[in-house]
């Protein structure tokens, strides 16, 4: 049984609010809509989390990992399951990572680009979701594009299907869902981003995060966070070694 400062940092209403990031395909962050609910790796842990706490998960949807970041302070949910970098170390805190991240570009049919230095052109409008660790890492990788942001992934799919950008930034799982919605579309060999992902909290939280970084060690080894891949057809995906953090 958890001690009462985990219970009042981790589930403070009595439950485990669960923030979750929506897009049109899935990766170790993103959830994906089915029917009336969701499935997704971020789901599956925060699931297990709360029933080792005993209590219920409720899910809390929102586009990207920026809007959960930039809700942190809101008391609106209690854990994350986010990609890190240091820009969103400002809003939350980071446990252990659980997963291993790369991110580089999707170009569109017929494209020359065959690499991420070949992205950095002028004229080159890239797409990517606003206030997001792997955009952030875009925009530097590729200053002299033009960089446009857009608040969900289904709408850098649609730019990019209407002509309006020639590559789009996101994790290489996202992107290979992405690649069948953009006949010709591909997915380039190297990356811009090299990080993890991980289960963070918001700030001032430290009984919850120390609570939440041991149930991430205890999901690695037991094979809980494999499965959760792999029930999202992302088998190629790579674990975080043991003991990881950001």
């Amino acid at each position: 049984m958890a001690d009462v400062a985990v219970m009042q940092q981790l589930a403070p209403t009595g439950r485990v609010r669960v923030a979750i990031a929506v897009s049109p395909s899935p990766s170790a962050q993103f959830a994906i809509k089915d029917g009336d609910t969701f499935r997704g790796v971020a789901v599956d842990l925060g699931r297990a989390l709360a029933k080792k706490l005993g209590v219920e998960a409720v899910l809390v949807p929102h586009n990207a990992s920026g809007e959960i970041q930039n809700s942190a302070a809101d008391g609106k949910w209690d854990v994350a399951f986010l990609p890190v970098d240091e820009e969103r170390k400002k809003f939350v805190d980071f446990g252990n990572a659980y997963h291993l991240l790369q991110s580089t570009f999707l170009v569109a049919p017929g494209s020359d680009i065959r690499s991420v230095r070949d992205a950095n052109a002028n004229g080159l409008g890239i797409g990517g979701v606003a206030n997001t660790a792997t955009f952030r890492a875009a925009m530097k990788a590729t200053p002299d594009a033009t960089h446009i942001e857009f608040t969900k992934v289904d709408g850098a799919v649609a730019a990019m299907n209407e002509g309006r950008i020639g590559a789009i930034a996101l994790s290489r799982e996202s992107l290979a869902g992405l690649a069948a919605k953009i006949p010709g579309a591909r997915i380039l060999d190297d990356a811009f981003l090299n990080s993890s992902t991980a289960v963070c909290v918001p700030k001032g939280r430290p009984a919850a995060l120390t609570y939440a970084s041991e149930f991430i060690e205890e999901a690695k080894a037991s094979g809980l966070v494999r499965r959760a891949l792999d029930a999202m057809g992302l088998t190629a995906s790579q674990i975080a070694p043991a003991g990881m953090k950001p």
